[in-house]
């Protein structure tokens, strides 16, 4: 009988047998994780802070166009004569919704053909489609969703190719941690400028010039991103056997997306037109058909979209985390602006005004961040993240209506960036340090997809909640159930965060034992 060394070492043999197949696939001359990778050296440091801030724009314009709708939710509603929550709902859901479902695919578009090219297209496209948000105001709310819908497609293919550059700009390490963090701190960041800005211009001017402000933005970080970001040559598939259609995955890209997408509207739309409505559950159905279908296809793919071989089990622990973490982040931040502007007769930008401390508590959170995560594993970061979204939703699902905003509000939103921006870095690290170089692209867009998608989800959930249990003259009761939706699911995370933790510090520290043959 062999010894369990002698099998460690076989299976290790084999690990290296079949990394040098794949590395005979592609050309490793720009492969970053390679052992002579350097970081890319500056001609100034001036150029380098243009750079990490182009990059990190793509995080801040995303979250800066989620608070678009969120802030003056109710202002946009009115101009279409609307005040149903459930359709309410889906000016935020559908920029999340195709945010989420895209970034898989902008992942591999971009490791295949250049991440530079579809970074910056995807600012044109977020641009292009932001204007007509803004002339959307002359149609109805089913245009608006709908360029909601679109607008999301583009920070779509911006992040994951923005955090790809990062990943082959800078080797591993203190540095390339605490860029990752500083991209991470742009979320609370954005989502308070966007907040505060679309208030303003709904309150005092007309809210589609929040969107055509937008526009003109996102073309000029756009431009700015062809003149500063380096080009980095994507990495060449050398077997001509392979055809570009083959490494694209049309087959896992339409399926997938199409399965992501009708799973996503139905559960939203479920709470709007009630569960009892035929083509809910009948898209429900279908969605999770083609969702079934995405696996077979990628199971026989000779370049899947989603290649499980390269997936460990720290990567379904840490998607695991994010997913849990994130949803009830997106319950958190939809029923707290519910709160201040419905129960508390608050406007949107005294709301907005409330909700400055986060983006500095955020940016601390951030480099606090950094410096963690090069003095301890990534595993505690991600547990001290999930705990941080669970107080912050216990803080705000227990306060009074008329408690004073310095209390329980005011911690909540100085606790939840924590879980924001502790937990976005140590996933995306942990996901680009387990692939090689030709699917960095695959890394971020998997850590994405799974927080904005999450995000859709767990609103999905929550307004089904709210949908059962509110009624008219009582808007508390939904909201309450809503946040403790929000609070089983962050608890959720902290279980799958310790037994991350402790499987990660087992498989470490498991001594070998040794027996004779």
């Amino acid at each position: 009988m062999l010894s369990e060394s002698v099998k460690s070492q076989e299976e290790t043999e084999k690990c290296k047998e079949k990394d040098m197949e794949n590395e005979d696939k592609y050309d490793s001359t720009h492969d970053s994780t390679l052992p002579e990778h350097k970081d890319h050296e500056w001609s100034s440091s001036l150029k380098e802070i243009a750079f990490v801030m182009v990059l990190c724009s793509a995080q801040l314009m995303t979250q800066a166009g989620l608070a678009q709708s969120i802030a003056p939710l109710h202002i946009i509603g009115d101009s279409f004569d609307i005040d149903n929550p459930g359709q309410l709902s889906w000016f935020p859901s559908a920029f999340s919704l195709t945010v989420g479902t895209f970034i898989l695919i902008a992942g591999r578009l971009g490791d295949l053909f250049g991440h530079k090219r579809f970074f910056v297209a995807g600012f044109l496209w977020y641009g292009l489609w932001s204007l007509l948000a803004g002339f959307s105001v002359y149609s109805n709310q089913i245009f608006f969703d709908c360029c909601r819908a679109f607008q999301g497609i583009g920070p779509a293919f911006a992040i994951p190719n923005a955090i790809a550059i990062i990943a082959r700009t800078y080797k591993r390490g203190n540095k390339q941690n605490m860029i990752f963090s500083l991209f991470g701190a742009c979320a609370p960041s954005g989502f308070v400028i966007g907040a505060v800005f679309s208030s303003l211009l709904s309150q005092y001017a007309w809210w589609p010039w929040a969107y055509w402000i937008m526009s003109i933005t996102c073309v000029l970080l756009g431009i700015a991103g062809f003149l500063i970001i380096p080009h980095h040559p994507p990495i060449h598939v050398v077997d001509k056997s392979i055809s570009v259609m083959e490494r694209i995955d049309v087959a896992g890209s339409v399926t997938g997306v199409v399965g992501l997408v009708l799973f996503n509207f139905a559960w939203n739309q479920g709470p709007v037109v009630g569960w009892d409505t035929p083509y809910t559950y009948i898209l429900l159905i279908v969605g999770t058909a083609f969702l079934g279908l995405f696996g077979f296809v990628e199971s026989r793919a000779k370049q899947p979209l989603l290649p499980v071989s390269t997936l460990t089990s720290d990567t379904f622990f840490v998607m695991g985390c994010i997913a849990a973490g994130w949803s009830s982040f997106g319950i958190w931040l939809y029923y707290t602006w519910q709160l201040m502007e419905n129960l508390r007769g608050q406007s949107p930008l005294t709301s907005s005004a409330q909700f400055v401390p986060c983006a500095i508590s955020g940016l601390c959170a951030a480099l606090s961040t950094g410096f963690f995560l090069s003095r301890t594993s990534p595993s505690t970061v991600m547990i001290i993240a999930m705990v941080s979204f669970t107080i912050g939703n216990i803080l705000v699902a227990t306060v009074p209506v008329h408690q004073s905003y310095w209390a329980q509000t005011f911690v909540s939103i100085l606790v939840m960036p924590w879980g924001m921006d502790m937990s976005f870095p140590a996933a995306t690290i942990i996901l680009s340090n387990a692939m090689p170089a030709s699917h960095q692209g695959l890394a971020a867009s998997l850590v994405n997809t799974i927080i904005n998608y999450s995000i859709s989800i767990g609103l999905g959930f929550a307004g089904t909640i709210e949908s059962q249990i509110s009624v008219e003259n009582n808007l508390l009761k939904g909201y309450r159930g809503a946040y403790y939706m929000g609070i089983g699911l962050a608890g959720l995370g902290i279980g799958v965060a310790i037994s991350y933790s402790l499987f990660h510090n087992a498989s470490t520290r498991r001594p070998v034992r040794e027996t004779h043959v």
